[in-house]
């Protein structure tokens, strides 16, 4: 199935979110309704930009899954993500490009992950990447390690629990005059692109608690 007929659609089919968790419903419920204005400012232009696409990867711990970049000359060196990387050629679509640079990237097996839904496209004006954020849910438990050094520099599975806790969110204030939400979890600075996803996911959801707004955290470059 097309990526385009997952933004109609918002599931793969109905089987395949009858085999997930409980208490994974109100994030099932809330993709179709999720929209680009609801996660960024920043929406894409047909025929502009290079595509991209990440996995939001989950798991039965409720948890889902974050890479730390790793650091060097790239734009978002050194910054948490979730794991991804461009669409090539080859790539029938986002679905597989997502699942062939996690395995790529993390080790996932693409054949261990059910994917059940997509978010909206998001322009990231900083690469002038299009991304689509791809959401699977590990069947089994699997130990992700880091596969290329150069690209990523650790992997973290973060508990949903720990993401919603408002100990643990900040509005980021970088230099360019951005703000936007974050969050600070296993020593990492959730920012950008990745904690507006998080952010707008956790909303729909349900699973957000009120935080402290004006906790701000300064991105040091």
């Amino acid at each position: 199935m097309t990526s385009a007929a997952w933004r109609r659609s918002g599931f793969i089919d109905e089987s395949v979110v009858a085999g997930l968790p409980e208490w994974m419903s109100p994030l099932i419920d809330a993709v179709p309704t999720v929209t680009t204005g609801e996660v960024t400012r920043f929406a894409p232009t047909d025929g502009e930009g290079r595509h991209a696409a990440v996995l939001i990867l989950f798991s039965a711990e409720r948890d889902v899954v974050l890479i730390e970049r790793a650091r060097g000359g790239a734009v978002h060196s050194g910054q948490p993500a979730f794991p991804g990387g461009a669409v090539e050629p080859h790539d029938a679509d986002a679905q597989a490009a997502a699942l062939r640079e996690s395995r790529e990237e993390i080790g996932v097996d693409p054949d261990a992950v059910t994917i059940f839904g997509l978010f909206p496209d998001l322009w990231v004006p900083v690469s002038d990447f299009v991304v689509s954020p791809v959401l699977g849910f590990l069947d089994r438990d699997a130990s992700l390690s880091v596969q290329d050094p150069t690209e990523v520099s650790r992997v973290e599975r973060v508990a949903l629990v720990t993401l919603s806790d408002p100990a643990n969110r900040v509005t980021v204030v970088h230099p360019s005059g951005y703000r936007g939400p974050g969050f600070t979890v296993h020593d990492m600075l959730v920012w950008g692109f990745t904690a507006g996803v998080l952010d707008s996911m956790l909303d729909k959801a349900g699973w957000s608690t009120p935080w402290p707004v004006e906790q701000e955290v300064a991105v040091e470059l």
